[in-house]
């Protein structure tokens, strides 16, 4: 797992916050957590857990999975974007569920590409 850019992720936080036009503490609010703690995960000065960022993102009204990216916990996925959409936009879903469905999903993606990856190398070595 990679580690986590408390900076980076408290910048695109604190830009996700303005693009919304919401106000730390109405964030710090909708994520219940409290402002100075907010204002520290903005600043790069705290790194806060999965299940913050969860909470950062139903107050931002964005995909929970884009922050796990942008923090490092999940990597970006392959795939047919409509289909990441589907899943990360389904509020029947929690968030663990989604993320679930995710992970399988870019799961089987990566097979995919090393079945490919394979077939293709056993093809150039047939050729020779």
């Amino acid at each position: 797992m990679a580690k986590i850019d408390a900076t980076k992720l408290g910048e695109y936080i604190r830009e996700q916050r303005s693009a919304a036009q919401i106000s730390l503490r109405q964030l710090a609010k909708a994520a219940d957590v409290s402002n100075p703690y907010l204002s520290q995960v903005e600043r790069g000065l705290r790194k806060p857990s999965a299940e913050i960022l969860g909470r950062i993102a139903v107050g931002l009204r964005i995909s929970a999975e884009t922050l796990y990216v942008r923090a490092g916990l999940l990597e970006e996925h392959v795939g047919d974007q409509t289909v990441i959409a589907a899943v990360s936009g389904d509020t029947t879903l929690t968030e663990r569920q989604r993320r679930a469905l995710l992970e399988i999903y870019a799961a089987f993606q990566t097979e995919n590409v090393a079945q490919q990856e394979l077939a293709d190398t056993t093809q150039e070595e047939e050729l020779k």
